[in-house]
């Protein structure tokens, strides 16, 4: 017996390897027989995963067209721009910006429309002028310096108000080459780049500048440089990209399938946005994050603060017997508690809705009776996301809200002990969803609400390459629920043929949280059990579903669950394997799926699927295996 040798079609996540949307099977490998699963999940850039590295990895976008080519969709305004002029990169694909008898010679950008937190780059290096000037209108900009004899600040005058504070930056590259840039949360249409002769000054006739790889992006810090052209550039996790999510601590990937959420917090990062914050002073991008960029916000408790709650809230539009699922990204500096709480104000929720975490030694203080669930999870490198699930009882303004404490106080709203220390923590995305329980990170800058879409994972018609059997088979899935969706029948997984007459289907009972085959032939019932394997959330499960006219069983994690002698003729081929059977919408951890076109014997799928005490004796294994015994 061999999995591998005897399988036609297997999909092993630790092994994939995945392009344009399609993760190509382990089997078959030759590419004019491929089967590969074609994965879809809508049109943003609001998936995450944790890549290979530890790090939370989101899509990326750079908002310029023809970020490099100043010539094309760049507007200049009484200057010229040079092309082939030396880089910061070694190339030749710098432009010298320069003044043409305008006092104000620039060059603008006005092709895009962008609301909500976004940063502007780009890498520039002096000429004849020795500064620079970055305008977003409306918005403001700021002077930067880019003598190379400069030591110290190099960032100058701030040009109105509207950027976020301590936002601007300058990067020294090297060579005298300097990334420069801001941050500011609302609308702009147009950015503006002018050569400058000294901070606060721009009113020359002459001068130039050079630049190149200009970026606008989403979020608070600039990242690596994506080029584009005619349209916009992407790069990290794409739309329809499959996400395999590697464990914190290392190990094997899974792929990552989970259902549609929003965030309904307006800004996730940006957690000093101006309003709803007190008695914390919230200073941005202070240390590394849990995905590896310096974009998480320290929370600095101020000094013999005793009679004053240190909190941030979140406003929230409940509707009640709706549950809310609230996360946060949190790290210990010296402030080893925080509290998780929803407010009672409007008699939105109960007052025991609140859990306090220990950031110190990353566990659970104590948690209010009305907590539908909790839980504080290891990212690594001294973050934890912590969580909690409370259930609105009235339809109104809620709030949620994260407290900071320097005090081991387990009640709710924590006091804060008298104290001559001020105490830091650290904070990165924020997450509210309505929904029973928390699922990856969804990034949002905007202000608003954002939805990631579910993922559709399946194969194509693969009938004509004889890949699935027919009259008999065996369909194996090595998974984990996220959670035990008691109230949603979610991961129906199926081979299944194109006119859906034709079924072999694994799936959550729609009655109870256990584990549920399902089989149909010529559109009648052959089959339909409930194994009483009940699912436990982040347990791994091994299922293996032998399927041949009179001679079904079933095998869970290494024990013969159930055996059928029913009988059945197909109508139609089975013709695809599927995630998302009849629409709906998986939640799971996917680590391996096997289709055999034999009907393995009940031993065989038993170890298939874990079972390691199957022989009592050498004797016994020799016997079962025809070896022959010398003495």
């Amino acid at each position: 017996m061999s999995f591998y040798d005897d399988s036609t079609l297997l999909f092993l996540a630790a092994g994939a390897v995945y392009k344009d949307g399609k993760i190509n099977t382990i089997k078959p490998a030759a590419p004019n027989t491929r089967a590969p699963l074609l994965v879809t999940r809508g049109s943003n850039l609001t998936a995450t995963r944790v890549d290979s590295n530890g790090l939370i990895e989101k899509g990326r976008e750079n908002l310029f067209t023809y970020s490099n080519d100043f010539s094309n969709t760049w507007i200049n305004v009484g200057s010229t721009e040079a092309s082939g002029q030396s880089g910061y990169d070694g190339s030749n694909d710098a432009w010298e910006l320069t003044k043409v008898g305008n006092a104000e010679g620039y060059i603008k950008y006005e092709s895009h429309s962008v609301s909500g937190v976004n940063t502007i780059s780009i890498y520039t290096k002096e000429s004849s002028s020795s500064w620079i000037y970055i305008f977003a209108d409306t918005i403001g900009g700021y002077y930067f310096d880019l003598r190379p004899s400069t030591t110290g600040n190099r960032v100058g005058t701030e040009v109105l108000t509207g950027t976020i504070d301590g936002s601007a930056f300058v990067e020294d590259i090297g060579n005298n080459w300097f990334r420069v840039g801001f941050s500011w949360n609302g609308s702009n249409s147009r950015i503006r780049i002018t050569p400058a002769e000294g901070d606060g000054q721009r009113t020359d006739t002459s001068g130039s500048i050079y630049i190149q790889d200009a970026q606008l992006e989403q979020g608070l810090v600039a990242t690596e440089y994506i080029e584009s052209g005619a349209t916009t550039g992407k790069a990290g996790l794409l739309e329809n990209e499959p996400r395999f999510n590697y464990p914190i601590g290392g190990g094997s990937p899974h792929l990552l399938l989970e259902p549609s959420r929003t965030n309904l917090i307006g800004q996730s990062e940006y957690i000093d946005n101006g309003s709803l914050i007190t008695a914390i002073t919230a200073i941005n991008n202070d240390t590394q994050s849990p995905e590896g960029l310096v974009n998480a916000t320290r929370f600095r408790l101020g000094v013999d603060e005793s009679a004053t709650r240190h909190r941030k809230l979140f406003v929230l539009s409940a509707t009640s017997g709706e549950d809310y699922s609230f996360s946060v990204f949190f790290k210990e500096a010296d402030a080893q508690w925080i509290q998780l709480l929803a407010q009672t104000t409007n008699g939105v929720f109960d007052i025991q809705s609140y859990v306090n975490f220990d950031l110190q030694n990353g566990v659970k203080g104590n948690v209010g009776t009305s907590v539908v669930d909790s839980g504080i999870e290891d990212y690594g490198n001294g973050w934890y996301r912590c969580y909690m699930v409370a259930t609105a009882q009235a339809t109104a303004t809620g709030y949620l809200e994260i407290l900071t404490t320097n005090n081991t106080d387990s009640g709710r709203y924590p006091s804060y002990e008298n104290t001559t220390a001020i105490n830091y923590c650290y904070v990165y995305g924020a997450q509210i969803e309505q929904a029973s329980y928390p699922t990856s990170y969804i990034p949002n800058h905007s202000g608003g609400s954002v939805s990631r879409e579910s993922e559709e994972v399946q194969t194509a018609d693969v009938s004509s390459l004889n890949l699935i059997g027919q009259n008999e088979g065996t369909f194996f899935l090595d998974y984990e629920f996220l959670d035990g969706q008691t109230a949603e029948n979610q991961n129906w997984i199926a081979l299944e043929s194109e006119n859906n007459q034709e079924k072999v289907l694994i799936y959550k009972s729609p009655s109870n949280s256990k584990i549920q085959v399902y089989h149909v032939a010529n559109n009648s019932l052959v089959f339909n059990y409930n194994t009483n394997v009940t699912i436990v959330p982040n347990t791994r499960y091994k299922v293996a579903f032998k399927y041949s006219s009179g001679d079904i069983a079933v095998a869970i994690n290494g024990s013969l669950i159930v055996t059928n002698s029913s009988t059945y003729t197909r109508g139609s081929d089975l013709s695809r394997v599927i995630f998302n059977e009849s629409n709906i919408q998986p939640s799971c951890r996917l680590h391996q799926t096997i289709v055999l076109t034999s009907g393995w014997d009940n031993l065989d799928l038993a170890i298939l699927t874990g079972l390691t005490d199957y022989y009592a004796s050498f004797s016994e294994m020799a016997t079962a295996l025809n070896y022959t015994i010398y003495e």
